[in-house]
């Protein structure tokens, strides 16, 4: 019964990080995931809103992203977020996310 609850246990840890892209690999490689749709997870920092510009920090604790978003989620919260990867002359690489 141990074994099962522990296999079980991986795999949902495991699938449940299919299909997200790593940090790393943006903070890295940004112009590699140029107008592409990707799907990241963190934890939000730093979130700001200044007229109809609004967004936030996504980290994973060593790496960060900006996120431009119309919802800011509260700071401290994890989440999973879905967008297209940008580049702007004024903001530098950011993930445009789906509402």
């Amino acid at each position: 019964m141990r074994k099962i609850l522990l296999s079980s246990l991986l795999l949902l840890v495991l699938f449940g990080c299919i299909g997200t892209t790593p940090l790393k690999g943006l903070e890295q490689k940004p112009a590699d995931f140029m107008g592409k749709k990707i799907t990241v997870s963190g934890t939000v920092e730093d979130t700001a809103r200044i007229g109809s510009i609004s967004g936030y920090t996504l980290t994973d604790g060593t790496y960060s992203i900006k996120v431009s978003s119309q919802s800011l989620p509260a700071e401290g919260k994890q989440i999973t977020a879905t967008g297209t990867w940008m580049r702007d002359s004024l903001f530098g690489y950011y993930l445009l996310a789906e509402e």
